[in-house]
């Protein structure tokens, strides 16, 4: 006579293999919390500190253009938003061709500008929002009777000489004394040559004109700590 398997055998096994499914699935969302929570951190410390750096730069804008609004189309300049610059745009008040030598008009305007600008940016300095304030130069890419290589490198090398002439000039004004030893560290002189030339919007070509031009450029530090997150990010 034959005997009867018990009916709970499968079950028991039933059983078994649900309450592995069921420990497996709490083991992979615990990995998976894990996972996220890092992640959910690092995503609103980026979110903080883009939020930070658009009210920090749009702060700085703001501050810039209430106090030369009413200078800019005296001196042909223009404040560009989204760069943080400070352009001057007229190469015949700047410096005679091909040399690096102040023009008197410059000179006039730097001596108004320059104690001003400083002003301005002290407190984003206080508030550690600035890593540096660049002073760049910008040629067009003529240079009469030169190959293209060489009109670039010569006027590389003249606007290298026009920024330093100009960082000189504005840092030693004496209205600048109050905000020299703060400044001073953070103010660079580049020289850019050709490499950033302006150009017309209808046929996309260079603008010689309105390539010649000095800007003051302002860099905040966020993107810096933006990269010292995602480098954090990476090595989890």
């Amino acid at each position: 006579m034959f005997k009867r398997n018990s009916p709970t055998g499968d079950a028991d096994s039933w059983l078994s293999i649900s309450d592995l499914m069921a420990g497996l699935m709490i083991f992979f969302l615990f990995i998976a919390i894990l996972y996220i929570q890092p992640l959910q951190r690092t995503q609103l410390n980026i979110e903080k500190i883009i939020q930070t750096w658009q009210e920090g730069e749009a702060d700085i804008y703001d501050a810039l253009l209430t106090e030369f609004e009413d200078d800019l189309p005296l001196w042909n300049a223009e404040l560009d938003r989204e760069q943080l610059v400070l352009r001057f745009n007229s190469p015949e008040v700047l410096f005679q061709i091909g040399e690096s030598s102040l023009r008197p008009e410059f000179e006039a305007i730097l001596s108004d500008f320059f104690p001003r600008y400083l002003a301005t940016l002290h407190p984003f300095y206080d508030a550690g929002v600035i890593e540096e304030i660049r002073i760049e130069g910008h040629t067009s890419s003529d240079w009469s009777g030169a190959s293209e290589n060489d009109a670039y490198f010569l006027n590389m090398a003249l606007s290298q000489g026009r920024t330093r002439s100009v960082l000189r000039y504005a840092l030693n004004l004496d209205l600048v004394e109050g905000n020299r030893s703060w400044a001073q560290p953070l103010l660079t002189a580049n020289g850019l040559s050709s490499s950033r030339p302006v150009t017309t919007q209808a046929t996309q070509t260079e603008d010689s004109e309105r390539s010649r031009r000095v800007e003051f450029r302002v860099r905040t530090n966020t993107q810096n700590r933006l990269n010292e997150i995602l480098e954090e990010f990476d090595d989890q």
